[in-house]
């Protein structure tokens, strides 16, 4: 049985592996760290994993912490390299106190540092998810955050809700929970008249896009409503839940999941569909290598399952190689799907619109079978 409200996430039958990020401003205050809030969040941690629950923790404030420590404005990202400078200070305190707090417990905390790269690359992408594997298997918490000291703005996720997904796909875990400083996805802008909460939302499209806001109110975090709903994206096509809820109070887990006499608060995005393994992950990659563009009919056709043909093509665009990841656009510029190019871009463009019959020519050897194979793409 799936996952069909808040108060599902404390069942370890329905979600036996919890994805819980934790945003910068939850986690360092004007005063430093609020100790006596992450002490209360572990402990719910500590209550999930005596219900048989793997958790693990997706934690932001290592840029606020090395920041402070080194009297940098701006929170440390004034600059790329106060940023950086300011991850390598603060990690250090950040695992130490996660440590520490799960620690009383009687729980191993286990720190892995990720970029970028590392979930988009197949290779490294399977490595975590053994290294994740290997871990609860040990009965560890991974304790995950982003290497800002390494990363630059063309290699980094830039905000830990989209990490969270992706680690949640690596981890195969039933639910992401991404504690932030609201209750929940509203129709409107919260401080609108009249702004309601959605309780559930039944896929991402795009009235829902439509309902984002890119404010994060804290000011501290990275991560607006914008980078939620693309990390819900996300986490929908490896058939997982995400869960959007204030963080601010105390035991906010609790809050948000709720009881049997008292509902949670939040938002809780149930997926509509579930992509093989391999899928999911092509369909969640952040950096793309370029865009083909297609006529209606391609784009009717691939709408039925079919793959992508030079005969539909009508631009390329980008560098690309072989096998590398590109967007299926139309003319009007919808991303339609992701898929890995049987060509690379030159060639792409060589054969833009001519029929396999007459490929060989202009390519010097036999066309495969398609631009974009459908079991090397997944429909957005």
């Amino acid at each position: 049985m799936p996952i069909a409200r808040l108060s599902d996430l404390a069942d370890s039958s329905l979600a036996p592996r919890l994805v819980i990020k934790v945003g910068s401003a939850l986690l360092v205050g004007p005063e430093g760290v609020r100790r006596a809030w992450i002490t209360q969040l572990v402990a719910e941690i500590a209550e999930a994993r005596g219900r048989g629950q793997d958790v693990i923790v997706v934690s932001s404030g290592a840029i606020a912490l090395g920041a402070a420590t080194l009297g940098l404005e701006k929170g440390g990202r004034g600059s790329l390299a106060d940023a950086q400078a300011s991850a390598a200070v603060g990690q250090i305190a950040l695992s130490g106190l996660w440590a520490e707090l799960l620690g009383a417990h009687g729980i191993t905390a286990a720190q892995m540092l990720l970029t970028l790269e590392d979930l988009e690359d197949r290779r490294r992408y399977l490595n975590v998810t053994a290294t994740l594997t290997r871990l609860l298997d040990a009965g560890a918490v991974p304790v995950i955050n982003e290497n800002d000291s390494v990363a630059t703005q063309e290699i980094r996720f830039g905000d830990n809700d989209r990490l969270a997904a992706r680690v949640a796909q690596a981890a195969q875990a039933s639910a992401v929970v991404l504690l932030s400083d609201i209750d929940g996805l509203y129709d409107r802008h919260p401080k609108l008249p009249g702004a309601k909460m959605i309780p559930v939302v039944a896929g991402v499209t795009a009235e829902v896009r439509a309902m984002a806001s890119t404010e994060s109110n804290s000011g501290m975090g990275s991560g607006g409503m914008v980078s939620k709903l693309q990390a819900a994206e996300i986490a929908e096509l490896a058939g997982i839940c995400l869960v959007i809820g204030n963080g601010q109070h105390e035991r906010p887990v609790a809050r948000i999941v709720g009881a049997k006499d008292r509902e949670g608060i939040g938002t809780l995005f149930v997926p509509r569909r579930k992509a093989a393994a391999r899928k999911a992950w092509l369909g969640g990659r952040l950096r793309l290598k370029g865009e083909i563009v297609v006529d209606d009919g391609a784009a009717a056709a691939l709408g039925r399952g079919s793959s992508l043909l030079a005969k539909g093509i009508t631009a390329v665009e980008g560098v690309f190689s072989r096998g590398d990841p590109v967007a299926i656009v139309d003319g009007a510029g919808k991303v339609l799907a992701h898929g890995l190019s049987e060509y690379d871009a030159a060639e792409c463009a060589a054969i833009v619109g001519l029929h396999s019959s007459e490929q060989e020519q202009v390519l010097g050897y036999s066309p495969r079978s398609a631009v974009v194979h459908r079991d090397q793409m997944v429909l957005k």
